[in-house]
């Protein structure tokens, strides 16, 4: 504290400009020398305590010398405003800095004898997911590698209440009827329990305590509906809760199989860390160091003595994970983080989608922290009162990203002076704080964020967000539960109905731009505040550019997510028994690769029927075959890729499915280590800067776009395809007619009724067809493999 004490009295002493731009520059040199030659534990403190002084001497001066004076109460007003926004993120800095300054790194302990271990209720809740999600998930969470004896899993189907089966309205009360029975017969045919209830009181919270009602294990794992679980994840898990008899709570990160809107529609999905990966990487790690790591919703293990002490899950407001968590903190109990991702689930398809979740997200925290102030909440620790306060005053970021936005303009526009500073003045404090601020977040988070993407995202929200913010603060028990759509299908490149506020703000800071550039050149008296006025309004209009490219939303290049693997199965293809590598799965279909002379002569031509059968991993039991369709084949000399179809699956094809999907724990890690690698300042503000100038571009062309035509039937798609794009002859597509009529999973085929499926019916309904989509992943990766292989051969045959 003396020390503190003594660096703040040095920091407010005045010095002269060309002083601080000297003591910035070295204060900057030296951050870029440890983190050059000296990066390590300890060299992290001293690179923050660096960049920490530069941000506080650069504060000191913003409040003491910038504002303009009260005498003009106009300038004055908005001046303050400006002020209190970078006053809040100065505040979520140094909040990030204390709880992510040393993350935490926990190793896996033992399990245990088997006969030791606790009794565990898995509970799978739902809403109006559809039955094959369901049956993926449920299949996968019947597979955890756990006695089964010990395990029981249940679906706790909010869909099929009895309040929504005697709605009034008649076609939602037989849906609702439907459903019921469909999932019972789902959850039969896979060995889980049905749950429902008799209303939908508090939502999510309320369907979570009648499950506890019913089940009576020792932990309580739950996972959503789209999170299907990796079949470690109890022997990941587990093993804490022996260690410490408080502990209440293991939460593992949510990985997903899907993009998210901006990264579908920026094409980084395969390249740059998910928005998600900073916080369940970095922050969730730093929040465990002060046992504040908190409930997330789903991938988690409860103990179910902790909840039965506070009553069940809470559900006063929308965001009962982390509200549950409070709670218990409050009452002495801990709380584990495990950094290692343990399901695959998926993200909203489109952004009107992902804005909604969000904004059911900012209105919950919102609502804890005015109803539930950790500030006030007795028996949390001071570090814990802080580790929640970030986390809920953080979603206060709509206010001062827009003020951001728009301050610029005011000077543009009507030459108001709300920050009063020469352009020397700029230079040594503002331009070296913006530096050494992006400095700071890329020596944290370089390897989970890129350089200026945390901008990008927050202002996507943050022009919906502001008005969720506005009704929480107004009537703080308003906002109600909505369940955040998944599994929509994109078929065609279209602008997002929530574009029009996004193309009115960027027209408006364009004209600022172009009104800027007009004034600094031609106005006479307008003075060097003009051009730093407007390479503000020129970042912020590369950040409105990027965001319009994430308007214009992208086709889906995948029906079903999937996942790359490194598996190996036995392909039993009309006769012939063959070993092959499976590389990557999702819920429609799979790659493999063989030897090529291994195939039949004239396997590729047409439809060929048969079963695929996975190597279990160590300790699995054989989970059985697939039924399977070749539908496209690339060749080579050596090696022949192949997409096989599943086609409508049977419920109790699933078990296949999933010990195939997430029987490997790892297949997620190494997709994430893949995708973390470190983006330098430089060329992460060179590739933003790119986005910022020829994303617009595209969002206009999309906005021209003709309608969509009319879906026509198979045999027209068939004739309506140009011979020129028509495949190399070594990659042979099948045809859609012959896709409909070989169809392995079809239960006709094998005999059976088709009606007595809820998994089989939904997917008969046109869910789950096997005809190649143009962009779809595995269609993109035989052409790129047939193209490789090509490319090879002809440098042979040149070589030769």
């Amino acid at each position: 504290m003396i020390t503190t004490a003594a660096g703040l009295l040095l920091l407010s002493q005045p010095v002269g400009t060309l002083n601080q731009l000297a003591m910035s520059l070295a204060a900057m040199a030296v951050m870029i020398g440890l983190w050059l030659f000296l990066d390590g534990p300890r060299t992290r403190f001293v690179f923050l305590a660096m960049g920490s002084l530069v941000v506080l001497r650069y504060m000191l001066w913003r409040v003491t010398s910038t504002l303009p004076s009260p005498g003009d109460p106009v300038d004055f007003g908005f001046g303050l405003l400006l002020l209190a926004g970078e006053l809040y993120c100065a505040f979520i800095l140094f909040l990030s800095l204390i709880i992510n300054a040393e993350p935490l790194r926990r190793r896996t302990p033992p399990l245990g004898p088997a006969q030791a271990l606790p009794r565990v209720d898995v509970f799978v809740p739902s809403y109006n997911e559809d039955a094959s999600i369901l049956a993926l998930t449920l299949a996968a969470a019947r597979q955890l590698d756990y006695p089964a004896d010990r395990l029981t899993v249940w679906l706790l189907d909010d869909g099929g209440t009895d309040q929504k089966c005697a709605d009034p309205d008649p076609e939602k009360r037989a849906a609702a009827q439907a459903r019921r029975a469909d999932l019972q017969r789902l959850c039969a045919d896979l060995g889980a329990r049905y749950l429902t209830r008799p209303t939908n009181r508090h939502a999510k919270a309320g369907n979570l305590n009648n499950g506890l009602a019913h089940a009576t294990g020792d932990l309580v794992a739950v996972f959503d509906a789209d999170h299907a679980p990796f079949r470690a994840f109890l022997r990941e898990t587990v093993g804490y809760f022996a260690q410490d008899p408080r502990l209440f709570l293991v939460q593992t990160p949510h990985a997903f199989l899907n993009p998210d809107p901006i990264e579908r529609n920026l094409r980084t999905f395969a390249r740059m860390p998910s928005e998600n990966e900073m916080f369940y990487a970095v922050t969730q790690c730093g929040l465990d160091k002060w046992n504040g790591s908190f409930f997330c919703g789903s991938a988690a293990l409860l103990r179910r003595s902790a909840l039965d002490e506070a009553g069940g899950f809470s559900g006063i407001t929308i965001t009962e994970d982390c509200e549950t968590a409070l709670e218990l903190h409050a009452r002495g109990w801990n709380s584990v983080y495990v950094d290692k991702p343990l399901i695959a689930g998926l993200q909203p398809e489109t952004l009107a989608d992902l804005i909604g979740q969000r904004s059911r997200w900012c209105q919950g925290m919102f609502q804890i922290l005015l109803l539930k102030n950790p500030l006030w909440q007795r028996g949390l620790t001071p570090i814990q009162r802080l580790a929640y306060l970030s986390s809920m005053t953080f979603w206060f970021f709509p206010v001062p990203r827009l003020i951001f936005m728009f301050a610029p303009l005011l000077h543009i526009f009507f030459d108001l002076k709300i920050f009063v500073a020469s352009i020397e003045e700029s230079i040594a404090y503002t331009a070296t704080y913006i530096v050494i601020n992006l400095m700071m977040q890329n020596y944290m988070y370089g390897k989970f964020r890129w350089p200026l993407i945390s901008e990008l995202y927050e202002y996507i929200q943050g022009l919906y967000l502001f008005r969720a913010i506005v009704s929480v603060l107004v009537s703080p028990r308003t906002p109600t539960f909505n369940v955040t759509r998944k599994g929509v299908s994109l078929d065609h490149d279209h602008l997002s109905a929530v574009s029009a506020p996004f193309f009115a703000v960027y027209g408006l800071l364009l004209v600022g731009g172009v009104v800027a550039g007009w004034r600094y050149l031609f106005e006479p008296g307008v003075t060097d505040l003009m051009l730093v006025v407007g390479l503000w309004n020129l970042f912020n209009l590369l950040t409105a550019g990027a965001a319009l490219g994430v308007c214009a939303e992208r086709r889906q290049s995948e029906k079903a997510p999937s996942l790359p693997i490194g598996r190996r199965g036995v392909l039993a293809l009309e006769g012939r028994v063959l070993d092959v590598g499976i590389e990557r799965v999702s819920a429609e279909g799979c790659t493999i690769r063989l030897a090529a002379g291994l195939l039949a002569p004239g396997a590729g031509h047409r439809p060929m029927a048969g079963e695929l059968t996975v190597e279990p991993v160590e300790g699995a039991r054989p989970g059985g075959s697939l039924p399977v369709t070749l539908v496209q084949v690339a060749r080579s000399r050596e090696d022949a890729v192949c997409r096989l179809a599943f086609g409508a699956l049977r419920s109790r094809d699933y078990p296949a499915l999933a010990g195939l999907m997430y029987g490997d724990s790892d297949a997620m890690r190494r997709f994430q280590l893949r995708r973390r690698r470190h983006k330098d300042l430089l060329s992460g503000l060179l590739h933003f800067a790119w986005w910022g100038l020829v994303e617009p571009l595209r969002a206009v062309r999309t906005l021209f776009l003709p309608e969509p035509a009319p879906l026509l039937d198979a045999s027209a798609q068939s004739a309506a395809v140009p011979a020129e794009t028509a495949w190399a002859e070594t990659a042979l597509p099948l045809s859609a007619p012959a896709a409909a009529r070989v169809r392995p999973g079809n239960g006709a085929a094998r005999g059976e009724p088709a009606a007595s499926d809820p998994v089989r019916r939904e997917t008969e309904a046109g869910r789950d067809r096997v005809e190649p989509e143009e962009g779809d992943w595995v269609r993109l990766m035989v052409e790129f493999e047939n193209d490789r292989l090509l490319s090879g051969e002809r440098r042979h045959a040149g070589t030769a």
